[in-house]
């Protein structure tokens, strides 16, 4: 394909897109593992992996032949009918949570946690409290989508911005910290707490040891649920299938998407027992979720990602990512961290070259490595869960080429 096929292309995305993205000046044609190729020919790395969707890369042969055959069959029904791959799906997600006894399938994460905050008010409104006792407390830096009420329930200024009156009934409080949540909840007015094990978008910032425990704990004593958003941190990518499982605590809801439809949009409410039979008939309702196409690919996607061998691999790639960091650390001396868990890990800018990481994206893809940023301070590494030693490797050394042009560049 030609450039100056690959300019019209860009021209048409400028000028036919609402202007809310600003993507990288390339065209993505095709993938394999964790490779991606553009029109031009060109190759790349990917640690970004549709930021955390594609947690089994590109192209698997197991993912698209699910589709394929799926595809051969029917499309979609509504829910005004049964198909059998959402069916299964359902089951095989409260047997896979060890906690759940429903499920409600949708379209997205932003959809799951939509309905998870319906669904907390609606429990709520069933136990016989006042609108003005269903609050929900979430944490800031926090991430939860861009529908109005997941917005208004994300605790960052700058997605609420404009988009004012938002709704009420909720508050804000600093992540890991159960004095200020304490506090919150002395009131006796809140229904429910909403939070990220590991906060993606506010930075890669995990849950502090025991923090979830404490939060739990809490909970159960103001009679309020623990919804857990496990969007981005869920599905293998901090080295177990459900990130909380390494807290060893029970929430009362899980919102699930990106990597449990390995590419394919689809999104997840699990709700526990004490809220499974609160949405009757009529309560909530989707079009398209839970469709035959998006289930089929996510029952393939659920059993390999919850896979002893998936594991393993996201421990191995996390060491090796971790290392391969610390050994640039070393040498060009920019971070002041690297936290996170699994193949879910951020590395933290030092003060001096804070608000800069998008420059090093940029330069980043110049090298063949597509990468993301957690924030203006924070590279996000989150790669496909099943990514080879060679592709760590290759990435690693794209990554120091983009470094030391970018630190060439800024001297």
């Amino acid at each position: 394909m030609s450039p100056t096929h690959a300019e019209g292309l860009l021209a048409a995305g400028r000028q036919y897109y609402l202007p809310v993205y600003r993507p990288r000046e390339l065209i993505l044609e095709r993938g394999q593992g964790a490779r991606v190729w553009d029109c031009e020919g060109r190759e790349y790395v990917d640690f970004s992996s549709g930021i955390a969707v594609c947690g089994l890369g590109h192209n698997d042969p197991e993912l698209v032949a699910a589709l394929v055959e799926q595809a051969g069959k029917l499309w979609h029904t509504s829910n005004v009918f049964y198909s059998e791959p959402p069916l299964r799906l359902a089951e095989e997600l409260v047997v896979a949570s060890r906690f759940a006894s429903r499920v409600f399938l949708c379209n997205s994460g932003a959809e799951a946690n939509e309905a998870a905050i319906k669904l907390v008010r609606k429990w709520a409104s069933s136990h016989g409290r006042a609108p003005d006792r269903r609050v929900i407390v979430s944490f800031r830096g926090s991430f939860h989508g861009r529908t109005l009420a997941a917005v208004t329930a994300t605790a960052q200024p700058k997605y609420h911005e404009g988009y004012e009156p938002l709704p009420g009934g909720f508050r804000y409080v600093d992540f890991n910290d159960l004095g200020q949540l304490a506090e919150a909840m002395a009131a006796g007015d809140v229904a429910a707490v909403l939070l990220e094990p590991i906060q993606g978008e506010g930075g890669v910032m995990p849950a502090a040891e025991g923090f979830l425990r404490g939060v739990r704990d809490l909970c159960d004593r103001h009679d309020a649920l623990l919804v857990l958003d496990e969007i981005q941190c869920g599905m293998g990518r901090t080295g177990a299938l459900f990130a909380h499982w390494q807290a060893g605590i029970t929430p009362d809801i899980v919102t699930l998407a990106k990597a449990l439809g390995g590419g394919f949009p689809i999104g997840a409410l699990l709700a526990g027992p004490k809220v499974a039979e609160v949405m009757q008939f009529g309560a909530h309702g989707t079009t398209f979720g839970g469709n035959p196409l998006a289930a089929a690919v996510a029952r393939v996607a659920l059993r390999k990602l919850g896979s002893t061998e998936i594991a393993a691999n996201v421990a191995k790639q996390s060491r090796a990512l971790r290392d391969g960091l610390a050994r640039l650390d070393a040498e060009f001396g920019l971070f002041a961290e690297v936290r996170g868990q699994g193949l879910m890990l951020g590395a933290v800018l030092k003060p001096d070259y804070a608000g800069r990481a998008g420059e090093i994206l940029d330069h980043a893809a110049r090298q063949g490595l597509l990468l993301l940023q957690a924030g203006p301070d924070v590279l996000r590494f989150v790669p496909a869960l099943n990514i080879s030693d060679a592709e760590v490797a290759d990435g690693l050394t794209r990554l120091r080429l983009a470094l030391a042009a970018w630190v060439s560049a800024a001297a």
